[in-house]
């Protein structure tokens, strides 16, 4: 059944942030985004979510019943697959690939029974030793080899989340991977550069994804965040975790101390230099192995999320990592930007998954559609 609302409804979750995303199905430049936060307090998320959804509703003039989500965790996982079968010189069919993603499918669910599949990308075609990027319509084919990733979220986040919202009779459609929707969206920008990586520095993670000409290489996650300088300024300076996060935030552009506090501002700044510059080696070995690169320059490098945004010029001198990274400062039109173009533009790469009460269609079509 298709909706007959005039806007389409978005939230990201976070674990100290929620933001809501309404987008306007006819004119993107018409969207409504509203953020807040909660630093962990499940009660003040089940306010705060209530407060977007009534601001959501003003806006929209529509009733929100139902939503999509877009959640990161820690514990996400990136795994990929590589299926062989032989067509013996028979032309090659739609129907032929998503039998072969429907057993991976299978697969990847019934040993990893704690999470759900949020995203299905074909990385590549091999058809009788020849890469293909894209399906290729109309072809004869003796031996097929397909290199699937699914990123997979935990079941338990997820459920998490949708609870929230169930408390408010609000129905989920789709889960979404936010970095990997966020990355999607800023890799357009950067169609040109053949090898680019996303470090997306999070709450209490940190995703690293790799693009090599525009198609997804690797993504990989580190249990590192920006909730880990909190921890080190709360243990190190003796303040609770409220404190420590103002003061973590509370730094301008330039290093600068707005707090007024007897804290020594280099103590702080070398408390957040050591953890960020940790993060960053740890990005830098994954990058590199995933890759195959010697050299940083091999690749271009972003930093995007809540967690970069610690990053100032003070603290990048300290850093020399930091020499060869670019910083994405994220705002609430960035993050609506992606959802938009995400659905419109959505990468021929990925495989779509229609959900359940969308479908009135044929039975592969009940599990997949491709984008050509």
């Amino acid at each position: 059944m298709i909706s007959n609302k005039n806007f389409e409804i978005y939230f990201d979750c976070g674990l100290s942030k929620i933001r809501g995303i309404a987008v306007d199905k006819s004119n993107e430049k018409n969207n409504f985004c509203f953020e807040k936060k909660y630093f962990s307090d499940p009660l003040i998320l089940d306010s705060n979510i209530q407060e977007i959804v009534n601001n959501l509703e003003k806006k929209t003039n529509e009733y929100l019943d139902e939503a999509n989500l877009m959640i990161d965790s820690s514990n996400m996982l990136s795994i990929g697959i590589s299926i062989l079968k032989n067509f013996d010189g028979l032309k090659l069919k739609k129907k032929d690939i998503q039998f072969l993603i429907r057993d991976a499918k299978q697969q990847i669910l019934r040993n990893y029974v704690d999470y759900n599949i949020t995203h299905i990308i074909i990385e590549n075609y091999k058809i009788d030793n020849i890469d293909h990027p894209s399906f290729p319509d109309n072809i004869n084919c003796n031996l097929l080899s397909i290199d699937i990733n699914f990123i997979c979220l935990p079941k338990k986040i997820i459920n998490f989340f949708k609870s929230r919202f169930f408390k408010l009779s609000i129905s989920i459609n789709q889960i979404y991977c936010s970095s990997y929707v966020k990355s999607e969206n800023y890799m357009k920008n950067y169609s040109h550069v053949q090898n680019i990586t996303f470090i997306d520095i999070g709450f209490n993670k940190t995703s690293i994804i790799s693009y090599n000409n525009n198609v997804l290489n690797a993504f990989n996650v580190l249990p590192l965040g920006g909730d880990n300088i909190t921890q080190d300024l709360s243990k190190v300076l003796d303040l609770d975790l409220q404190n420590a996060e103002e003061i973590k935030l509370s730094f301008d552009l330039e290093g600068n101390f707005s707090n007024k506090t007897i804290i020594s501002v280099d103590l702080i700044r070398q408390i957040i230099s050591a953890r960020i510059e940790e993060i960053l080696n740890l990005c830098i070995k994954s990058i590199k192995l995933n890759n195959n690169f010697e050299q940083l320059d091999q690749t271009k490098i972003l930093l995007i999320g809540e967690g970069s945004r610690v990053l100032n010029n003070k603290i990048e001198k300290k850093i020399s990592l930091l020499n060869n990274m670019d910083l994405i400062d994220e705002t609430l039109d960035n993050i609506s930007e992606s959802v938009t173009k995400f659905n419109l533009e959505r990468n021929k790469q990925e495989v779509v998954i229609v959900p359940k009460k969308q479908i009135n269609e044929g039975f592969f079509e009940k599990l997949f559609h491709f984008f050509k």
